[in-house]
Parts: C-alpha cells; sequence; structure tokens
C-alpha cells in the first residue's frame, strides 16, 4: 500500500478502496470459511496486531485477549433494564404512554455481576477455571441455547430493494417481537453468553444493522426509543466521509448522538466496505479492519468491540485480520441454513438470521438452561389467591395492638421522591399500602432505596449500590408476580440484576430488599435468624407484609411496641405463613381508601406496598394504575 492510500481516504484510492455504489449489490451473501482448524492450531493468533495504517499516536484500542469479554463486558446479566421491565408490564400498543415529551425514559445499561472484573495477569488457563471457553471458543452450554440475531439494512418509505423495510415495517416488527414475549439484549450480554454459557433472559433476540444508512437515524433510533429497544448499528467510516457512492448515509454528527444512546451499540463494518474481503491483499486488509477501528474510535470516543464483515465473506486469514486487530466479535451472515448465534464456528464468526425470518424465530429463541443450583423456584398457582376482596382487621392481644389489611393483588410503588401514603395512593386503583423497603436518609427528598429495587409505578430496574449490596445478603428479597410471591436469601452477586431476579422468578414485576423474615415457611423465627439487624429485638413501632395460611397478600402495622421475634410470633397466630418486616420505626405506616391508620404523622418514604382490590384489577400483567399515566 503506498503512502497516499494509508491516508484516511485522501488521494488516489488503492484498487481495493475503490468507490462502491450500494444498492441491491450490497446485499451479497457470505459464505463461511471453517475457522476451526485455525483456531485449534492457533493460526489465528492473539497478540500480534497489524497497525499498518495507524499512527502511534493514535492507534485503535486494542483489547487484552487473554480476558477479552471478562474484565471490562458487562456479563450475561447485563441488559437495558428499562427495556426489559418495561416488557413485563406494557404492551407496545401503551408504551408511548410512558414516554416524555422527547421520547425517552431514562434508559440505562448496567453492569452485570456474573463474571467479575479479574486481574491483567490472568491466563488462558486460569480464565477457563472461570467457566469461560478460550477466547475466541464457544461454551458447549452456549451451542444448546436458541439465540437468533437478526440482520436489517435501510428503513425508508418508500422501498427500494427487496430487503428494505418502511418505518411501518420496522415497527410492526418491534411489536412482534415484544408482543411475542421477546426480550431484546446487547451484544455484550450475547459474546458473554457465548462464551460462558451463562442463561440469558427469556426469549433473547439481538437486532443488528449493517451499512449506515440515514434511516437508521431518522426512524429506527426514534422507534427503538418508543419501545425501548436496544440495537447495534455497523458503519464504516468511508460512507460517512462521503467517499464511498452509494445510497443514503448517516453523518458522523448523526452517528455521534446514536452512541450517546443506552440502547445503541456502534461497531466496524470497514473503511469502505469490499465486496469481499478474502479478495484483498494482506496490507488492504489489515487497512480496512484496523483503520476503521481506529477512525470510529476517534470520532466517537469509545472502544469498538464488534465487527460486521462486509456480504458475509470471511475466512481463516480474515479472521485473524479482524482478531489481530482487536475486536472482540465478528458476525457474518449467509445465504441458505441460517443459524442461532450458539451455532456459530467461533466469537469470530456469529451467524445472523435475515429480518424475513422473524415469524419462524418466535417461538423457538430460547436462552438457555439456568445455572446448576439456581434453578427459578416454581410455586402452584393454587398457593395464592388475589382474587379475595380487600379488607381491614385490627387484632388486640393481652398487650399488643395490630391492623392488618389483606386481599387484592400485591404490588409496589416507588416515588420519585418521599411522601405520605395517602399522597403516594392518590390516583391510583391502590385500596390499601403500607411503607415499603429501607431507603437513604442522605437527602430530605431521596428515593434511593437500600438494595435493588424493581417497581410497576416506574417499570424500571434500579440496582443497589455495589459497596452496600453484600451487607444484606441472607436478608429476605422480596419477588412479586401476576400470580405468586417469592421470599428468598438475597444473594449480591445474584440478584442485582433483573436478569438474576427473573432466575428466581420468571415474569417479576415488582421486588425488593426486606429487613428480615418475621415468619418464614409458617415458622415464627427465633432471635439467631436476625443476626446483626440493628435494634431487632427492640419494641418499635413495626411494619410488616406477607402471604396468610389463605394465600393471600396482607399488609399491616402495629399500634404497640413490639420486638421482631414477639411480632412474629403474633403474626403467626394470627395465620400468616410467611411475612418480612418492613422499615420500622418513625417510617411505619399505614392507609386504607386514602386515610391514614396509624396515629401519628409518620416519617415520608419513597417506597410501598400496596394491594389492588379485584373490582379494580383488569387482568393485565401489571395491573397498577396511575391517572398522570393514563391521561396522557
Amino acid at each position: 500500500m503506498g503512502k497516499d492510500a494509508k491516508k484516511e481516504l485522501s488521494g488516489k484510492p488503492s484498487k481495493a478502496r475503490a468507490l462502491v455504489t450500494l444498492g441491491s449489490g450490497a446485499f451479497l451473501l457470505g459464505a463461511a470459511v471453517p475457522l476451526v482448524g485455525a483456531l485449534s492450531t492457533g493460526a489465528i493468533s492473539l497478540g500480534s496486531v497489524g497497525l499498518a495504517a495507524s499512527t502511534a499516536a493514535a492507534q485503535p484500542q486494542i483489547l487484552d485477549t487473554q480476558l477479552v469479554a471478562l474484565a471490562d463486558a458487562p456479563g450475561a446479566d447485563a441488559f437495558p433494564m428499562v427495556v426489559s421491565s418495561e416488557r413485563l408490564c406494557r404492551r407496545p400498543a401503551e408504551l408511548a404512554q410512558a414516554m416524555d415529551a422527547d421520547g425517552e425514559a431514562g434508559s440505562q445499561l448496567f453492569q452485570g455481576v456474573a463474571l467479575k472484573s479479574t486481574s491483567a495477569n490472568l491466563v488462558t488457563a486460569a480464565i477457563a477455571q472461570l467457566g469461560a471457553e478460550p477466547w475466541p471458543g464457544i461454551s458447549p452450554k452456549a451451542t444448546e441455547a436458541r439465540v437468533p440475531v437478526l440482520m436489517f439494512h435501510d428503513v425508508l418509505s418508500p422501498p427500494e430493494v427487496f430487503f428494505d423495510l418502511t418505518p411501518e415495517d420496522f415497527e410492526n416488527q418491534l411489536k412482534t417481537i415484544l408482543d411475542n414475549g421477546l426480550t431484546p439484549i446487547s451484544p455484550d450480554q450475547l459474546v458473554q453468553h457465548l462464551r460462558t454459557g451463562e442463561p440469558l433472559p427469556e426469549k433473547p433476540v439481538l437486532l443488528t444493522f449493517d451499512d449506515g444508512y440515514v434511516g437508521h437515524y431518522e426512524h429506527v433510533l426514534p422507534l427503538l426509543r418508543k419501545y425501548q429497544v436496544p440495537a447495534t448499528f455497523f458503519v464504516f467510516p468511508g460512507k460517512i466521509d462521503g467517499k464511498v457512492a452509494g445510497r443514503s448515509t448517516l453523518t458522523w454528527a448523526q452517528v455521534k448522538e446514536m452512541a450517546a444512546d443506552p440502547l445503541v451499540t456502534i461497531g466496524s463494518h470497514s473503511v469502505t466496505h469490499p465486496a469481499d474481503l478474502r479478495e484483498l491483499s494482506d496490507e488492504d486488509l489489515t487497512y480496512e479492519v484496523v483503520e476503521s477501528k481506529r477512525r470510529l474510535e476517534s470520532e466517537l470516543g469509545i472502544p469498538m468491540r464488534y465487527f460486521s464483515y462486509p456480504t458475509g465473506y470471511y475466512d481463516e486469514r480474515v479472521a485473524k485480520a479482524v482478531a489481530d486487530a482487536g475486536y472482540m466479535a465478528a458476525f457474518t451472515m449467509r445465504q441458505q441454513d441460517e443459524q442461532f448465534a450458539g451455532a456459530s464456528e467461533s466469537l469470530l464468526a456469529i451467524e445472523r438470521f435475515g429480518q424475513s425470518s422473524l415469524n419462524s424465530l418466535l417461538d423457538v429463541a430460547w436462552g438457555g438452561e439456568p445455572e446448576a443450583g439456581v434453578e427459578p423456584v416454581v410455586v402452584a398457582d393454587s398457593e395464592f389467591n388475589f382474587m379475595a376482596p380487600v379488607g381491614v382487621q385490627k387484632l388486640d392481644f393481652d398487650d399488643q395492638s395490630l391492623t392488618l389489611i389483606s386481599g387484592g393483588q400485591p404490588v409496589t410503588m416507588h416515588a420519585d421522591s418521599r411522601y405520605q401514603l395517602p399522597d403516594m395512593m392518590a390516583g391510583t386503583n391502590i385500596a390499601g399500602a403500607v411503607d415499603g423497603g429501607f431507603f437513604s436518609l442522605e437527602y430530605l427528598d431521596s428515593n434511593v432505596m437500600i438494595g435493588p429495587v424493581l417497581s410497576q409505578s416506574t417499570r424500571q430496574f434500579v440496582p443497589g449500590y455495589d459497596g452496600e449490596n453484600p451487607k444484606l445478603n441472607t436478608r429476605p428479597l422480596v419477588l412479586i408476580g401476576p400470580d405468586q410471591v417469592l421470599f428468598v436469601p438475597f444473594d449480591a452477586d445474584r440478584h442485582n440484576t433483573l436478569a438474576g431476579l427473573t432466575r428466581e422468578l420468571p415474569g417479576v414485576t415488582d421486588a425488593f430488599v426486606a429487613a428480615a423474615w418475621l415468619v418464614k415457611d409458617g415458622v415464627p423465627q427465633p432471635a439467631s435468624t436476625f443476626g446483626t439487624l440493628f435494634d431487632f429485638d427492640a419494641r418499635r413501632h413495626r411494619a410488616f407484609w406477607g402471604i396468610n395460611n389463605a394465600g393471600q397478600p396482607v399488609v399491616g402495622v402495629t399500634h404497640t411496641m413490639v420486638d421482631s421475634i414477639e411480632l412474629g410470633e403474633l403474626l403467626h397466630e394470627a395465620g400468616l405463613r410467611d411475612a418480612v418486616m418492613l422499615d420500622s420505626g418513625a417510617s411505619t405506616s399505614l392507609a386504607y381508601r386514602g386515610d391514614s391508620l396509624v396515629g401519628y404523622v409518620p416519617r415520608p418514604v419513597p417506597h410501598m406496598v400496596g394491594l389492588i382490590p379485584p373490582e379494580a384489577n383488569d387482568g393485565s400483567t401489571c395491573p397498577l394504575v396511575i391517572e398522570s399515566e393514563t391521561d396522557e
């Protein structure tokens, strides 16, 4: 490659970078060339990197292939939390009501905890001990799953070639994905799954877009935001620069805006989109994979972990160039015999389906078996009764007094600040409520909870603080679904992601960490079970909630001062088979039909457990109604 050829598409281009007209010809489909021999023999190196096209001052970011996908990338539990929790409660026709005027919903990606960061000197053998296949191999457990990666091209009106979609077509595909219970995921999540076999969320699917058309910004991005669906876009700098002729193109400003959105992952698609990377010289091939990475990282300020082979063509030499350039994974495509991601030869050749295959994948997508020992606990529906009328009962014992509200369907509310319960309940279909989990006292208007929280009121999963979560281990994690409730010991390493909660209770809609068990499996808990919980043996006003022997949810408070051990005995006597303590003392609150049932003004709280009566329950997955949302 001459000096001019090493410039960023300036001067007279080499033959390999001649202008490429993109149209129907851009849909040439690749033929996978086996990499198994190259991987087993070490022909694909994990160290040397060709950098002929980059200056020493602006090298592309190189991943440590000893640790690739383990030390820095989110784990299998990491995915857009708003996306997944929103999907549990809303159907596409309703999703827009949850968006603000700008169509945003505060989406955020959170780090997973399935595999924690490891030291930079960890060797391949040590990585294997963590359960990961040596890079770029694929875990045998991942081959058993059925994870589709969908490939899209242009979205415009009217369509120009057979694989184009109109904006209406694409929106209908998003609705189909959500209506059929598929969970859109990120490429980080997919790659970690392929390496470790960690199961993915229910019915996962990855959406990818090739070539960087302006329709991706004008039509696709707004729809992704509307429905809160993540996607990956593979772009090539030559097109964005206007040096490669063809159809409409994104601008750098548009790509930067897309890259800043947590729903979007940007990947590399070479520099000039050659028709077949296999036909390039070694020098030109290095230029296409290295310079595209360097340029995108320089313009966007983020690492480029993923590569998409133009037209899908690759072989052992091309895959080696991609590996040496420092990409974490690469995506291909084929014309026939499309495969799930787990059937790929390696992370350097992840298989994809054309978007026209969507309907055939709806009923077969599957994220794989849960880990041994952490299978979801399934409780028979007959053990719960969420259709009983909501009523109030006052119980007086020798020297203690309690008020219980029972019946209906349990839900939670996580407010934006702190309120009295009647104020929080106003405008909702909740009949009775008790104050909920513990919260931060740092600011008077803080709604920050202690531990992770998921609520129907926000449809957002909010992880707990990593430095604080381990202190909550073994405390009861409350999991609420449409027809059942679970109380399980909290594990900071498993339960600080929505995926972790879903493994325990598929379809979970509400979750938070309570203080302690008062009654567990029908047994009042002795002092030894409270551990180091502050003031568990002190006499205070206390709040609680649980499930009674009839399977009905119960919320309540004490009107007299009581310690935790005695309270558990009283609740057992009152017929509760499971009960957990909530934030107590000054926060102890109980309200029914808009009126407070405690004889004092409690401390305002940001969280509550409520009961929706059958007559106000429309039977939907998430029956909580808040007037401010439905009146929009």
